[in-house]
């Protein structure tokens, strides 16, 4: 791809095509509370034969209601594609026209599948379907209320350049913002393992769990409440640590497994959860809904089986002058 470059120094992380800005985006999105949005990842886009990489039948169900549930934007926990390649995401502009003719801000998160293959040739497909992105890997965007951060969990989450920028934005949150939540692709904590042989699965690794000490701490040191989305996990999970909520919503279409839950897991089931979560914001609240898919004899049929609702302390009002 004639133009592309890579950008790395100091606190940014870019793979962009030249401007004069290499500092990760910080965008905004209008809207007014109470506001919607989803979260949802591991869709894994691609040709809809392969039935063991992805449900295309799910996949397409899921995009529908998304699209009919009409969020202010749209944030995706990683492995939007499967390979990587061009073909797939053909496939993903093809099955999420709608969101485009509704004109859904999408908002992703790297997954370990959307770099597969050539990291050049992946990336340029990926930041081709996301312009507004800016081509950068890591983000923030400010929604009212939430201020989003997206992260890259391939690169360092608390150290190097990603490390840097992650911190320096944990400094310097704005009074007026109540909820903080970050969406990136490897969750800090699962009760999936690598172990099970029932289906696959995957255990939570040792830099998502340095990363989960670090916000831990900060959450006792800040107003704003932190929640983390994640995906890679092609199932659903709530845990709550140290005061930080962490949502794992990897039923976006990707064959999907059943968990051996741990019996402290704030959620419980054997099944598995195709699923979308539906995210509610007014003024320090937030409520979270999955938003659970059943496919029997090609009709769907859906089902609210967990929601949690997050509350942030009171502002504490500016003093008069």
């Amino acid at each position: 791809m004639a133009g592309l470059v890579v950008v790395l120094a100091g606190s940014m992380y870019c793979l962009r095509w030249p401007s004069r800005n290499g500092e990760p985006a910080d965008l905004q999105l209008a809207t007014h509370p109470p506001f919607r949005f989803v979260v949802y990842g591991d869709t894994r886009f691609t040709d809809p034969n392969d039935t063991k990489a992805s449900n295309a039948s799910v996949r397409r169900q899921l995009v529908k209601a998304i699209a009919e549930a009409n969020p202010a934007f749209i944030a995706i926990a990683g492995d939007i594609s499967y390979k990587a390649d061009e073909a797939d995401w053909r496939i993903w502009d093809t099955e999420t026209i709608v969101w485009r003719e509704k004109r859904i801000p999408v908002y992703p998160a790297l997954g370990n599948h959307d770099l597969e293959g050539d990291q050049k040739t992946a990336l340029a497909n990926y930041f081709r379907r996301f312009p507004e992105i800016k081509s950068c890997r890591y983000y923030s965007v400010r929604i009212e209320n939430v201020l989003m951060l997206v992260l890259d969990s391939s690169l360092e989450e608390t150290s190097g350049p990603q490390g840097q920028w992650f911190r320096s934005k944990l400094d310097t949150l704005s009074s007026d913002v109540d909820f903080l939540v970050i969406v990136m692709h490897h969750p800090p904590y699962t009760s999936s393992s690598d172990a099970k042989t029932f289906g696959g699965g995957h255990s939570a690794r040792s830099e998502e769990e340095a990363f989960a000490r670090v916000i831990e701490t900060r959450q006792a040191q800040v107003r704003p409440k932190i929640v983390v989305i994640t995906g890679h996990i092609h199932n659903y999970e709530r845990h709550e640590h140290g005061g930080v909520t962490y949502l794992v919503t990897g039923g976006g279409g990707a064959h999907a497994y059943p968990i051996e839950r741990a019996p402290d897991d704030p959620f419980q089931s054997k099944t598995i959860n195709y699923h979308y979560l539906l995210v509610t914001v007014d003024h320090e609240k937030m409520s979270v809904a999955m938003n659970r898919l059943e496919l029997g004899n090609g009709v769907a049929t859906w089902t609210k089986p967990d929601s949690v609702a997050i509350s942030a302390p009171a502002a504490v009002p500016a003093a008069r002058k």
